[in-house]
C-alpha cells in the first residue's frame, strides 16, 4: 500500500513540482493538494493522509497555525518547507514546536548537488517520517505476521494464553555506572530539534559537564536554534565558535555547514570550527567527525548519546569512542521519529544503554551526577 501524501503550498508551481517528484516513487501517492492552511486542516481531517508536506507562509491560515490545528485532531507526520533565512528558521522552529516532525529547504538545490539527488532525498525523508505511523514498521509498511493466519495454535499454547494473567513488567530503577566523565556529546538528525529541546531544557543549572550538540541543520538555522534553547534552558546554550573554551554547564551547538572538532588537552579543551568543502563528507556538521575528535582528547571520559535521525552518521565516531573506553547511549525505536542513527549504533554492537526520550534527561543527570 502506497504512502498517502497531502501537499500544501500556496504556489501552484511548487505543488505541481512536488507532486511530480513524489509520484515518481511507486511507494508514494499524492492524494490531494491544498493552497492554504485552512484547506490543509479540512483535507487532513477528511482524507487522513499518512504524511503532509506544509508551507509556512500561506493565505487564510499560515502553516504553523495549520500544524497546531491538525495536531489537535490527529497525529499526522508533517514535513515543513522553509526558506533558509533567519526569519524562516524561527518560523520553522515554531512549526516544530507546534508538532511538525521535520523540515526541508524550499530551494531543493540547497540540500543536494543536483536535482535527482534532491528529489531522492525528499522521497526518502517523506517515507522515513511516514514509517513512524502506528502499524508501519521501519523495515516495511506491512506489519509482520508472527503466526500464519491459517495455523491453529496448539492446545498447550492456548492454555497458557488463557491461564493466569501475566504479571506486569517490573522496571528497575536506573543506577549510575559510576563512570567519571568530562564531556557529554549528543548527535542527531531528523526529529532532533524537538528531542534536543526536551533533553536540554530538563537539565539543571549546575550540570557539571560541557555539552556538544551536533544536529544536522542548515547554517541559517543553527544560530536561531541555539538562541531558542538558551532562552528555554537552565544551562547556557550557544552556537559554537572557533576557539571556544569548553566550560561546565554550557552546551555548544555545531554551526550548520561547518565541522566542529575538539582540540587540546582534556582539562583545557577548545573547539575548532572549520569550513568543509570535501565532497566525501555528506553531513556538515558531522557527528562522526566531532565524536572522533572528542575521543582523541577525552579518551574514556565521554558520554555520547545518539538520538533520532536518518542514516548512520555517528556510528564510526561512536566506534572510536568505544575503543577508548567511553560509553555510548542510543535512543530507543519507539520514541524516535526515525530510528536510523540509533539503530546503526545498536546494530554495530556499540550501544551500552538504550533510553527513551521521555526519561533521557533524568537518566543523564543520574549517570553524570551520580544521583
Amino acid at each position: 500500500m502506497a504512502i498517502k501524501v497531502l501537499v500544501v503550498d500556496d504556489s501552484s508551481f511548487f505543488r505541481r513540482r512536488l507532486t511530480e517528484i513524489l509520484n515518481a516513487d511507486a511507494e508514494l501517492e499524492v492524494i490531494d493538494t491544498a493552497n492554504n492552511g485552512q484547506q490543509a486542516v479540512d483535507k487532513a481531517i477528511a482524507l487522513k493522509p499518512d504524511v503532509i508536506t506544509m508551507d509556512i507562509e500561506m493565505p487564510v491560515m499560515d502553516g504553523i497555525s495549520a500544524v497546531r490545528a491538525i495536531m489537535q485532531q490527529q497525529r499526522i507526520p508533517i514535513l515543513m518547507f522553509s526558506s533558509l533565512t533567519h526569519e524562516g528558521a524561527k518560523a520553522t522552529l515554531d512549526a516544530l514546536d507546534a508538532g511538525a516532525v521535520d523540515f526541508l529547504p524550499k530551494k531543493f538545490e540547497d540540500i543536494a548537488r543536483d536535482k535527482d539527488e534532491a528529489a531522492n532525498l525528499l522521497r526518502q525523508r517523506v517515507k522515513a517520517v511516514a514509517r513512524r505511523l502506528p502499524g508501519r514498521s521501519l523495515a516495511s509498511s506491512r506489519p509482520a505476521l508472527t503466526r500464519s493466519s491459517f495455523e491453529r495454535p496448539k492446545l498447550s499454547e492456548r492454555l497458557k494464553e488463557t491461564a493466569a494473567p501475566a504479571r506486569p513488567a517490573v522496571t528497575k530503577p536506573f543506577k549510575s555506572s559510576g563512570n567519571n566523565y568530562k564531556l557529554l556529546a549528543i548527535g542527531t538528525s531528523t526529529g532532533g530539534p524537538v528531542a534536543l529541546q526536551k533533553i536540554i531544557t530538563a537539565l539543571p543549572a549546575n550540570f557539571p559537564l560541557p555539552i556538544l550538540l551536533i544536529q544536522h541543520m542548515p547554517a541559517a538555522f543553527t544560530g536561531a536554534f541555539a538562541t531558542r534553547l538558551n532562552g528555554l534552558a537552565k544551562i547556557s546554550v550557544k552556537e559554537a565558535e572557533d576557539n571556544d573554551v569548553l566550560r561546565p554547564g554550557v552546551a555548544y551547538l555545531a554551526p550548520g555547514g561547518k565541522q566542529m572538532l575538539v582540540d587540546g588537552k582534556a582539562d583545557q579543551a577548545r573547539l575548532k570550527i572549520k569550513d568543509d568543502d570535501s565532497p566525501r563528507i555528506t553531513f556538515k556538521p558531522s557527528v562522526d567527525i566531532t565524536f572522533g575528535s572528542a575521543a582523541r582528547v577525552y579518551r574514556d571520559q565521554v558520554l555520547a548519546l545518539i538520538l533520532t535521525g536518518m542514516g548512520s552518521d555517528g556510528r564510526e565516531g561512536a566506534r572510536l569512542l568505544k575503543q577508548y573506553g567511553s560509553r555510548i547511549w542510543a535512543q530507543d525505536e519507539a520514541s524516535c521519529v526515525v530510528y536510523g542513527m540509533p539503530q546503526a549504533v545498536a546494530a554495530a554492537g556499540l550501544m551500552d544503554v538504550e533510553v527513551s526520550l521521555a526519561d533521557t534527561a533524568t537518566k543523564l543527570i543520574t549517570e553524570v551526577m551520580h544521583g
